[in-house]
């Protein structure tokens, strides 16, 4: 794993996964999103960027890919679209870039003789659960465009490890968060609003659970696979296996950051009423038992403990800055 590529670098776990990677010695060449700006996203934000070769372009460009891809020994491959209520505008783009995109970086690495390719999946292809904690076995239910084109991309990254027998594993994150996240997920609009000061906090739903995983175990998780031969051709569960209400969140941070707060629904925030994703809760043993890694930041504890650390940096003038809590972020 000595010349890593990382797809989608420039957001918010790959931003993250970069930094651990050269901390640890390796290589990487990092993927940002093509741009006028030649903005690097959240890789302008990390340590050691002068170590990092950073490349911009697409993952849609089939030619690019097989270019990128020359002389990589590990791909992790997190570029797409992911954001929910957009999805619902414009679900041709979410085929291009998720479908599409991976099908150009499995082909490149399968042409260019890539040893491991990582592919990252979500938590959003269970939908809501039909039992609990959910393991890799559970049925898929598409119940956004979005998760739609990501169960169409996981299925096409796997028909490579069967029809080629390229080297892959599928890495199924649940909810992760931390520094860098973007305001449309709920625990940086929580933050956010409240480190801007204000009292009244807008929300969708406060009735879902989900399984959050503070950012440093979901890449400690990422490496892990990627270093263990037994996850090649498996789809592992990324989550910290405990299960929370976006309410009791709600609660949590306002604890941790020790300010009163008042939560108003807001309509824009909700999703279709068939597309709510109600139940998230992560089975994690099988990654456990083929890699030894366990996360962290685990249970109440554990949880308060990542919030803290995201919520400190949150508070962080040049950091808050960079986010509109005034409006909101699809």
């Amino acid at each position: 794993m000595k010349n890593v590529l990382v797809t989608g670098a420039d957001g918010f776990i790959g931003s993250h996964l970069v930094e651990t990677l050269v901390a640890q010695g390796y290589k990487v060449r990092a993927l940002s999103l093509y741009n006028s700006f030649n903005n690097w996203g959240w890789l302008e934000s990390i340590k050691n960027l002068d170590r990092v070769e950073v490349v911009c372009g697409d993952v849609r460009d089939a030619k690019f890919c097989h270019k990128i891809t020359q002389g990589i020994d590990t791909i992790f491959h997190l570029a797409a679209l992911i954001a929910i209520p957009y999805s619902y505008d414009a679900p041709a783009s979410y085929v291009d870039t998720n479908v599409t995109g991976t099908l150009n970086i499995c082909q490149a690495a399968l042409d260019n003789k890539v040893a491991r390719v990582l592919h990252t999946s979500t938590s959003e292809v269970y939908g809501s659960a039909l039992y609990v904690p959910i393991d890799e076995n559970h049925k898929l239910q598409p119940q956004s465009p979005y998760s739609a084109s990501k169960i169409a991309a996981d299925a096409m990254a796997m028909s490579f490890y069967h029809s080629f027998k390229l080297p892959l594993t599928i890495v199924r994150p649940f909810n992760t968060y931390g520094p860098r996240q973007s305001a449309r997920a709920v625990i940086p609009t929580i933050i956010s609003q409240i480190s801007k000061g204000q009292k009244v906090i807008k929300l969708g739903s406060l009735s879902p659970t989900r399984d959050f995983s503070y950012v440093q175990d979901t890449v400690d998780g990422f490496i892990a696979v990627a270093k263990s031969d037994a996850t090649i051709g498996k789809t592992l569960n990324l989550g910290s296996n405990f299960e929370i209400s976006v309410g009791d969140t709600v609660k949590l941070i306002s604890e941790v950051m020790g300010h009163q707060i008042e939560i108003v629904a807001d309509q824009e925030r909700l999703r279709p009423e068939g597309s709510e994703v109600h139940r998230l809760f992560a089975e994690n043993s099988l990654v456990r038992s083929l890699t030894g890694w366990k996360p962290v930041y685990f249970g109440v504890d554990g949880f308060k403990a990542g919030l803290k650390l995201t919520a400190e940096w949150f508070q962080e003038p040049e950091n808050l800055k960079k986010y509109k809590t005034d409006i909101y972020n699809v």
